[in-house]
């Protein structure tokens, strides 16, 4: 029996020829990262072990996100030492106010992550990655505090599910319908502790930014890992920024998948996650009143993202009631937001703009909702009280909803925006 992508990138980095479902094996890493909420606390596990220095500085990512610009006096503090734990390691990769981003958005965009890598992160999205064809997944703070000591991981292979994704995508569908789409169809436990492997014809109709939202929100589903392969859209990302060499591992014909689904994207509409989960999924529903709009995150605070809203936000005006919080996920899409024209678009209908931070995705700053108050956003998770009081609700959808939905003053498609 043959092995899976995810399990050729095991087994490549565990030295051994072959893995299987099921296997515990150590395996040596190419980055391990952590922000300014997780990183503290490995930083603690780390200084407990007595340990005076990290393994290899130039193969760790500390990245202050979370409550970074510091919201109050403990986000400061944790920020602090993770600034003085960098500067006294000598770690390269640690990125704060002025250079810093959304963590998921960030380190693909500098190099640090690529196909053929094994990754892991302190915060569970780190499955981002795999949209370059790497391994990457979430883990908890004690083993990123191992992985500073070490440059190791333990793991249990996965086994995976096939995603065979046919067709084209229709108007205003792109990647966060297909995931949401996804999500909806096999449940948030659908893939628990599995690989999510996408592959087919439809792979080719979805840009990069595309495949990081779907890879983002694998863990949704309870994924160990989310992976794409390695096409001409990934290597031309790729290009000029991974600086490892590219490493494609691609699964054998006869590889064994626990499950195979075949989506036709050209049939997926515009997808919803209502309260208070990510598969409570609609693509109809009554007229439904807002009160904020949230379009950033690690998920889709992409250019392409930005390029969507203001598409459908241009010569329009943000509805009188509702707060519209664009949030560019990295200081260089701010950047190309600012020369592409695309703040003045946001600015003109009445959204206000953000410095890159994670900041209402998880209820921290920036964005807060009071009792009982409606959010669209384009964030990843909307369980109760995700995104402030536990009364209020939070609506996962792309930026084409969210933009619509805040011209309208209520949940709203582009199309129908464009019929009234």
């Amino acid at each position: 029996m043959g092995m899976t992508a995810s399990q050729k990138i095991l087994a490549a980095h565990a030295g051994l020829e072959r893995v299987e479902a099921g296997q515990l094996i150590s395996a040596q890493l190419d980055l391990v990262l952590a922000n300014d909420i997780t990183g503290p606390v490995a930083i603690k596990e780390f200084e407990k072990t007595g340990a005076e220095k990290v393994k290899c500085r130039d193969k760790i990512a500390l990245v202050m996100d979370h409550f970074a610009p510091n919201k109050d006096v403990k986000s400061a503090e944790q920020c602090k030492a993770c600034r003085t734990f960098a500067k006294r390691q000598g770690i390269e990769n640690f990125y704060d106010v002025g250079k810093m981003g959304i963590e998921h958005a960030l380190l693909p965009e500098l190099g640090l992550v690529g196909a053929g890598d094994l990754v892991i992160g302190a915060d569970s999205h780190t499955c981002t990655y795999g949209a370059l064809g790497a391994f990457s997944t979430g883990v908890g703070s004690t083993d990123m505090a191992a992985g500073m000591l070490t440059q190791k991981c333990w793991f249990k292979v996965p086994s995976a599910i096939k995603f065979n994704l046919t067709g084209k995508p229709a108007e205003y569908v792109c990647g966060k319908d297909i995931i949401l789409h996804i999500i909806g169809l096999i449940g948030v436990d659908g893939a628990l502790y599995k690989s999510m492997e996408f592959c087919g014809d439809g792979v080719k109709h979805l840009n990069i930014d595309d495949r990081f939202t779907i890879c983002n929100m694998a863990i949704e589903a309870g994924a160990k890992n989310g992976i794409f392969p390695v096409d001409e859209v990934a290597l031309n990302y790729m290009k000029g920024r991974f600086k490892r060499p590219v490493k494609i591992y691609e699964a054998d014909a006869d590889a064994e998948y626990d499950a195979v689904y075949d989506i036709d994207l050209s049939a997926l509409k515009p997808t919803v996650a209502f309260p208070h989960l990510p598969e409570n999924t609609k693509t109809e529903w009554e007229d439904l009143p807002i009160d904020q709009v949230i379009i950033g995150s690690c998920t889709n605070g992409r250019i392409s993202d930005m390029r969507i809203a203001a598409s459908v936000l241009k010569g329009r005006k943000v509805a009188d009631g509702v707060r519209a919080i664009v949030i560019p996920a990295t200081q260089e899409i701010y950047r190309q937001c600012i020369d592409e024209g695309l703040v003045h678009v946001f600015l003109d209908a009445g959204a206000i703009v953000s410095t890159p931070t994670c900041g209402p995705c998880l209820g921290g700053h920036m964005g807060i909702l009071a009792e009982g108050e409606r959010c669209v956003s384009t964030t990843n998770r909307n369980f109760v009280g995700r995104m402030g009081h536990v009364s209020s609700e939070i609506y996962l959808a792309s930026p084409y909803v969210a933009a619509a939905s805040a011209v309208a003053g209520r949940l709203c498609t582009p199309d129908r925006l464009e019929e009234n």
